[in-house]
């Protein structure tokens, strides 16, 4: 079977979740057979792991005709796509796109982040949509979060193929009600249109149905995994502190409750002075935080390392005696998972997706500062405990794997099929 799927994040170059969570299932499918997927993200950067998808970007895809020669395509993009690909692209051309801005190959370019433009980076990517849908031959569509639905709205229109799309999260999460009435209405859009939607979490189906008018019958779960983990990256070595260490590591907006990270470990810091608290990460709310921590009088007790990516994450979880995730609203949550593989006990809010299929962890609302903060101190103070949630969670989260998760994907795309007309 043939997929194309439309994403905006892929490993290395990851901002958060997303990107992990498209790498993960994307693999995972593969690794059930019988598969042929293309992945389409804003802008590759070559050193992309090959063998399981064919990736393009919208970056290296042209909208405008150029005489150019194969050497000099070669020269360009050679690093990131064949440029026997890119010829194949430019013959399907489907407008006059020579009034927007391009560069000397006829692309659009993409930041490969999010932007202060986003919504046209959005926009462009659904322009782009058209060009790569005309040429990759598919059996079903597939589009990763509300950035791509637009992308494979137009897809599916080029194509007549059936349209899946993958809630990773709503503006309700993102938000915490503040909606963004845009951003809704793509992402009511992409609902509307999808011939069915796959939700991280049970949690998000119920938001999806409620929210968004949805008939349920046209939403499925299934639940995120983790990517088992190298051998280096299990044994990575650090240096670790004498005081125990809580980490909270992600972004530091709304939806993750970072001030109630700050008041349990305030609350813990009054029962036990030896601890340090980390707050990894960045967002619009980090500075506020910061503050926060100042006004509790615990800022010697708190560091703030910033936003961190590849090893960096294995190595600040290897050092850690304690995760935590507090948030408001999480669809699902892979980095509790990432914790319990590197054998770092963790606690989780029971308003987060993986709640739903975790058992060897603590569970708090993400309101209750004094049971995450009773939780925290808890897990320092008795080693049985510390010991048995460390087992114990490596066990069960070795068993949450993406093939099992990408099954369920394939079958949901044989179901569509199978009903599509």
């Amino acid at each position: 079977m043939k997929a194309l799927m439309f994403g905006w994040e892929f490993p290395p170059h990851i901002l958060g979740g997303l990107g992990t969570a498209s790498y993960g299932l994307t693999k995972g499918m593969w690794q059930c057979g019988d598969m042929d997927i293309t992945f389409v993200i804003p802008k590759p950067f070559g050193d992309e792991e090959k063998g399981f998808a064919h990736i393009i970007g919208a970056s290296q895809t042209p909208v405008a005709w150029r005489d150019v020669s194969r050497d000099y395509v070669e020269s360009r993009i050679g690093n990131v796509m064949d440029p026997d690909l890119y010829y194949r692209l430019r013959d399907h051309i489907y407008a006059d796109f020579n009034y927007m801005r391009t560069n000397d190959l006829g692309c659009i370019e993409f930041s490969g982040r999010y932007p202060d433009n986003l919504l046209e980076e959005i926009n462009n990517y659904s322009i782009v949509a058209g060009v790569i849908a005309r040429t990759i031959d598919c059996d079903i569509i597939h589009s990763h979060d509300w950035l791509t639905y637009p992308a494979g709205i137009h897809a599916k229109q080029v194509t007549g193929k059936p349209l899946v799309i993958h809630v990773h999260a709503t503006d309700y999460d993102r938000s915490r009600g503040n909606l963004n009435p845009t951003v809704f209405g793509i992402e009511r859009d992409g609902m509307m249109h999808a011939d069915h939607i796959i939700t991280v979490s049970n949690l998000t189906r119920q938001t999806v149905i409620e929210k968004y008018g949805i008939d349920p019958a046209k939403v499925t779960t299934v639940h995120n995994a983790v990517i088992p983990l190298s051998r280096e990256l299990l044994d990575v070595e650090v240096n670790k502190p004498k005081e125990k260490v809580v980490t909270f590591l992600g972004r530091i907006t709304m939806q993750k409750g970072p001030e109630y990270f700050v008041e349990a470990a305030a609350k813990v810091l009054k029962l036990d002075h030896n601890v340090r608290f980390v707050m990894a990460g960045s967002g619009d709310m980090m500075d506020k935080m910061i503050s926060l921590a100042a006004a509790r009088g615990i800022a010697d007790r708190f560091h703030f390392p910033g936003f961190q990516k590849g090893k960096q994450v294995y190595e600040m979880l290897k050092a850690s005696d304690v995760y935590i995730m507090p948030s408001v609203s999480e669809p699902f949550g892979i980095s509790p998972l990432e914790a319990m593989q590197m054998g770092v006990p963790s606690i989780i809010s029971k308003q987060s997706g993986c709640a739903e299929i975790l058992t060897n962890v603590i569970k708090t609302d993400y309101w209750d500062i004094d049971a995450m903060a009773d939780a925290i101190h808890s897990i320092i103070t008795y080693p049985a405990m510390y010991n048995q949630l460390r087992e114990d969670g490596i066990d069960e989260v070795n068993r949450i794997t993406w093939d099992k998760a990408g099954r369920k994907v394939i079958d949901i795309y044989h179901r569509v099929l199978a009903n599509y007309k």
